[in-house]
């Protein structure tokens, strides 16, 4: 056997475990909706002719949770893109504003880490720029389990804020603004080619949230494709060479997501369909003042609890997302 032919045979022996995991996943989720379906049909039967009202409350509390799984099933099941069962790749980048927008990024990177651990992902934080004055200037986190982008995919685009300044001695209103960018984490058996003379890699130290330095050495990495001017940067593990080769990974990310979408041609516009950081280029606002409420503009999902959306409750604004895109009729 030649050395390509073990390759071969180790990337599909990979790609075969990966779909018997996400397949696993899928059986277990179906059994348990199963399971709920059954015990709710038994309790309904004993019921029946008893009339019991605390008996009627609990099959009614038990048919609520179970249609509410049953959604979550469903809509799993929807999720067949290629790299949507990925681990995903997030990036906070606050818009013009100084330190407006980015205490606004610093406040998205609280509610997509409380998501994330509310979803039961592992969230590792991988490059974090800390801001002028307060908040944060870039940071991007990795979100491992199944479906992960799949999910996360929905909140690709420009979030504003409407809130009572903290920062202004006057107390007016501001607007702020900043963007999300999402990637899945591509397997290292997707094969792209990336010549070495095409890379410029920097290195500087690396610090953590609150300006403490996580060691004294140049260790973080930044790696910028000259061609298209893709920059990724890490400093999350404890060597130079680890995050090279996190960085590595995460630019293999993003050229193959680049390549599914065919926009070579655009490159230039990392930004895709959300533009400009700034105004008539937002997916959703969040208001705080006048009155409270969230609202995905491309949905029109909405709700007036501020406070439970920035705790990582976002699972009705992605699931309104994703049935739109996800519906047979879409053009999409």
């Amino acid at each position: 056997m030649s050395a390509s032919d073990f390759w071969d045979d180790n990337e599909n022996a990979q790609k075969v475990l990966k779909d018997m995991k996400v397949l696993k996943n899928k059986i277990d989720k179906y059994n348990s909706v199963k399971s709920m379906a059954e015990d709710a049909l038994v309790l309904s039967e004993l019921i029946e002719d008893e009339n019991d009202a605390e008996e009627m409350a609990q099959l009614e509390s038990e048919l609520m949770e179970l249609r509410k799984k049953n959604d979550a099933f469903v809509l799993e099941m929807l999720l067949t893109g290629e790299y949507d069962a990925n681990n995903a790749i997030l990036s906070i980048h606050p818009g013009a504003g100084g330190t407006e927008s980015q205490d606004w990024a610093d406040m998205l990177l609280r509610m997509y880490t409380r998501y994330g651990e509310r979803s039961g992902y592992k969230v590792t934080m991988l490059d974090y720029l800390e801001g002028d004055v307060a908040g944060i200037k870039s940071v991007t986190l990795l979100f491992e389990g199944i479906n992960a982008y799949g999910y996360l995919k929905a909140e690709k685009g420009v979030h504003r804020l409407v809130r009572i300044s903290p920062f202004d001695s006057a107390g007016r209103r501001h607007t702020s603004f900043a963007s999300v960018d999402v990637m899945p984490e591509i397997n290292d058996v997707i094969n792209i080619e990336i010549d070495p003379s095409e890379l410029r890699i920097d290195t500087y130290r690396a610090s953590g949230a609150g300006g403490q330095h996580v060691n004294k050495t140049e260790s973080a990495i930044r790696i910028t494709h000259i061609p298209t001017g893709i920059v990724v940067a890490c400093q999350n593990e404890r060597s130079q060479h680890q995050n090279r080769e996190v960085a590595m990974k995460m630019l293999v990310s993003k050229l193959t997501e680049l390549m599914e979408q065919e926009q070579k041609d655009k490159i230039s516009d990392l930004k895709g369909d959300y533009g400009q950081i700034a105004w008539g280029n937002q997916i959703r606002s969040y208001v705080f003042h006048p009155y409270s409420m969230v609202k995905d503009h491309r949905t029109g999902e909405q709700t007036g609890n501020v406070s439970a959306v920035m705790d990582g409750e976002l699972d009705n604004f992605i699931d309104a997302y994703l049935r739109g895109k996800l519906n047979p009729g879409d053009d999409e």
